[in-house]
């Protein structure tokens, strides 16, 4: 078809012709594709015009294809297979044999909290599947629907939604305070609101913004509170109250696994904060949320922090 553009051909005679080719017969190319035989016979009058060639011609016992079809056929059959494939619906997933890339937008706080488990879910189940974390920024909605990210771990945030975003509450998390073993107010039996806001503290704020939670709440009762330092990263914070007088509000699972090696004592927040704690979502884009092998890997991530959360409330009781 030397010099023929697709754009102006009727596709459905691509589908005739390979059944003419296979049955030999315009009455059972007819038969085997679903049209008449009249539809089938104006079909192969079209393709004689449109390839300068009569592709079937009489023979002995029957239509015999001429040399330029026999030429088409094997490459058609490939072709139409091909289409096929494209169009079908994709398999189920297969995640011993799996080969995939899958990029995690997230903060510390869900590297250190859920991704070993994960991991370790991975490297059992899917060996061939690979994850990349990135660090999370602001626009993640236009990270996840551009393809950039294919899961996003995060709390949910107004100007994280959008067209084409779906997302998932997975883990509830609560804050507590950690203070090294030698703080005066480590040996206090409470942590006071007089106590809490005239100490000094570490803030964690990601994106380098001052406030948040504390804040807010101190705000709320007329208070403030004198940050030292603020930190992006979440795991950094209990290195700096390890070797100060430094007062931090964390979430408890990093609480619960860094405190033990730094010798950090972990404390109840003063109760008058109303400090509820925060959600941690996942998001994803439309455009991914149909795919088989991505669906595994969300499936993953929730039965992971599934498993954080029965772990957590069962070692839960005096903070």
């Amino acid at each position: 078809m030397n010099g023929v553009h697709l754009g102006a051909i009727d596709l459905n005679l691509l589908v005739a012709l390979d059944a003419l080719l296979a049955e030999r017969s315009v009455t059972r190319a007819a038969f085997r594709i679903g049209i008449t035989q009249s539809a089938a016979s104006h079909a192969l009058a079209r393709l004689r015009k449109l390839t300068g060639d009569e592709l079937l011609v009489r023979g002995r016992g029957g239509m015999v294809p001429t040399v330029r079809a026999e030429a088409m056929g094997a490459p058609l059959r490939r072709a139409l297979e091909d289409l096929e494939g494209t169009l079908s619906s994709p398999g189920a997933f297969a995640p011993k044999t799996a080969r995939l890339r899958v990029f995690i937008g997230t903060s510390d706080y869900a590297e250190l909290v859920l991704l070993p488990g994960i991991m370790a879910r991975l490297v059992r189940e899917a060996p061939g599947v690979q994850l990349r974390v990135l660090t999370l920024r602001e626009g993640s909605a236009s990270e996840l629907a551009s393809g950039k990210l294919d899961v996003a771990l995060m709390p949910p945030l107004p100007s994280e939604g959008g067209p084409g975003i779906r997302s998932r509450r997975i883990l509830e998390e609560r804050f507590v305070c950690l203070a090294r073993r030698a703080h005066p107010l480590a040996k206090k039996r409470a942590l006071t609101l007089s106590r809490f806001a005239a100490a000094s503290h570490v803030l964690i704020s990601p994106w380098g913004m001052e406030g948040g939670f504390v804040d807010d709440a101190l705000a709320r009762l007329g208070l403030r509170r004198n940050v030292a330092v603020a930190v992006p990263h979440a795991m950094v914070a209990p290195h700096v109250v390890a070797s100060s007088d430094l007062l931090l509000t964390v979430a408890e699972r990093i609480a619960r696994v860094l405190a033990p090696p730094l010798g950090l004592v972990v404390l109840a927040p003063p109760p008058e904060l109303g400090l509820a704690g925060f959600t941690m979502s996942m998001l994803w884009h439309e455009r991914t949320h149909d795919d088989p092998a991505r669906r595994w890997v969300r499936d993953v991530i929730v039965a992971e922090a599934n498993e954080r959360s029965r772990t957590v409330i069962t070692r839960r009781g005096r903070v």
